[in-house]
């Protein structure tokens, strides 16, 4: 017994280091695929000073678009809300990327602090009519990643002002600790309330840099097509965006676990005397605990921040809600499978699994997926869980947008990745066509794609031109693509996005039977 009892203590740690190794590189690949490449920005010589409602800034230019880098929009308080920044005297420098959140990161994601609450806007012009505004959340499992993406291109080309923000990510951002009172509550959700606080920001500011207040698309990534989702779940947040744009997010339905017996015990505290322990511990310290209890922090409802599931909330909108872009890769899950060794695959899977069908158990999750692919290997098998995280929290979020009345289309991205073959159409290889960054300053290397291929080319511009085209009037259509219908449960007609961009139905019908989503309509949805 004391044998297996040594054995477990020694799985338990092996299984925890190679998580953090996990996120740390999972992390960093998706940098790879979305916002590398941007020490570019950095060599733009000329540069632009305007005067604004909080005082002087000085940013760069290259002539054609205008860049204001690490410009803070608050002030982090550990596991509070963090509070809405304040005028400045003299000439804010904006010419660099701000503090990056703590993270567990061996990449270059510059300098990590705690004060790391800063945005980046790219803009066309000052002057003029106000222009739509492209709002990014960057993804990395809600525990890494930055803001330091490059919007210069969609600006430039569709006439838009684009902002990207820092939240901040793992027990920092995320760590529920409502249970020790009042002044914790939301604890779980300051991530979420941190971009809401930026939201707040550019409603009241952005004006002086040419964007429009009144027309604001919130867009992201993995845990930012989460946060996106999460957003739109959080009555605080109402009225700051108009639009929105979900790539691979989950569904934000699932309250956050109790962390505090697993705290007290790496802490060696009394469980009451968690949240001071941690309080005065430093970022560094506070990040050796996360890697060590592996709480796996993220988007959650939590009751304040985030009051009710993302459908629900779609459908309390109604028709005053935005109309919602929603989409996924087809080989969702094969970047995980890369990167993450075999050793923890049916830990992550399990992880990924009770967030599929929160409203069955895991185990009767599982068992369903092993009937229906029972030829599946190990690897096929966790690849898919991953992946059906992602396409039934896509697929449903259109469905309900649609059936609410502003609108829903749903999207599945298909072309392969050209540098690892092997992944196929994977996480995270949309978002440089989003972005159309193969035209811009970025170095080859930044990319997944050959940057002169006439197929990612065109497809780059024709998707990034729909990106542009919905945030300035809320529909997809007439920047290129095929016509691209609403996705509706009773039409179920989806845009595939590869070499022969087309519509196609019913994408996943046998796994949504499966999930059971196949019988309402949509005035049973509403």
């Amino acid at each position: 017994m004391k044998k297996l009892a040594v054995v477990i203590i020694i799985l338990v740690v092996v299984v925890t280091a190679v998580a953090s190794y996990w996120y740390t590189f999972s992390s960093k690949l998706e940098q790879f695929a979305t916002t590398s490449g941007t020490d570019h920005i950095l060599e733009w010589l000329e540069h632009t000073s305007i005067e604004t409602r909080l005082g002087t800034v000085s940013g760069r230019s290259n002539g054609q678009s205008h860049a204001f880098l690490g410009m803070r929009y608050g002030r982090a308080q550990r596991f509070r809300a963090g509070e809405l920044a304040e005028p400045w005297s003299g000439t804010l420098e904006a010419t660099a990327f701000g503090n990056s959140c703590w993270q567990a990161q061996s990449g270059d994601v510059g300098r990590l602090s705690e004060d790391c609450l800063f945005l980046n806007v790219f803009t066309p012009s000052m002057q003029g009519e106000r222009r739509p505004v492209l709002f990014w959340i960057h993804g990395g499992s809600y525990n890494a990643g930055s803001g330091a993406t490059d919007g210069s291109v969609l600006a430039e080309q569709g006439d838009v002002v684009v902002v990207s923000i820092n939240y901040r990510l793992g027990l920092l951002g995320f760590l529920d600790l409502s249970a020790y009172g009042d002044k914790f509550a939301g604890s779980a959700t300051n991530g979420i309330r941190d971009q809401i606080l930026a939201l707040e920001w550019v409603r009241t500011n952005i004006a002086d840099y040419g964007g429009d207040p009144d027309s604001v698309t919130i867009f992201g990534e993995s845990a930012g097509g989460g946060s996106v989702m999460a957003i739109v779940a959080s009555p605080s947040a109402d009225g700051l965006y108009h639009r929105a744009i979900n790539h691979s997010g989950e569904q934000i339905n699932q309250r956050p676990g109790d962390p505090r017996e697993a705290l007290a015990k790496q802490l060696d505290v009394e469980p009451a005397q968690v949240p001071e322990t941690l309080l005065g511990l430093s970022a560094q310290e506070v990040l050796d605990v996360q890697q060590s209890v592996s709480l796996g922090p993220g988007g959650h409802l939590d009751g304040t921040v985030v009051t009710r599931p993302c459908n629900a909330a779609i459908i309390e909108h109604g028709a005053d809600g935005v109309p919602i872009i929603a989409g996924y890769n087809r080989d969702e899950g094969t970047l995980f499978s890369f990167l993450m060794p075999s050793v923890i695959w049916g830990f992550v899977g399990d992880l990924s699994a009770a967030g599929v069908m929160p409203e069955v158990s895991t185990r009767e999750y599982l068992d369903a997926v092993q009937a229906a692919y029972p030829e599946d290997s190990r690897q096929e098998r966790f690849e898919r869980m991953l992946a059906e995280l992602l396409k039934r929290g896509t697929t449903n979020s259109a469905a309900h947008a649609s059936a609410a009345g502003p609108g829903g289309w749903l999207y599945r991205f298909d072309l392969p990745v050209q540098k690892i073959p092997d992944l196929g159409a994977t996480h995270g290889a949309e978002i440089a066509f989003t972005f159309n960054a193969f035209a811009g300053g970025a170095p080859d290397s930044a990319f997944f794609y050959d940057r002169n291929d006439p197929v990612v080319r065109k497809l780059a511009l024709d998707w990034s031109n729909t990106v542009i085209q919905f945030a300035r009037t809320g529909n997809p259509n007439g920047a290129g693509l095929p016509d691209w219908p609403q996705y509706t449960v009773e039409t179920r007609e989806a845009l595939i996005l590869d070499d022969n961009p087309r519509i196609a139905a019913d994408l996943n019908q046998a796994d949504r039977a499966r999930w059971g989503d196949t019988e309402k309509t949509s005035a049973e949805l509403r």
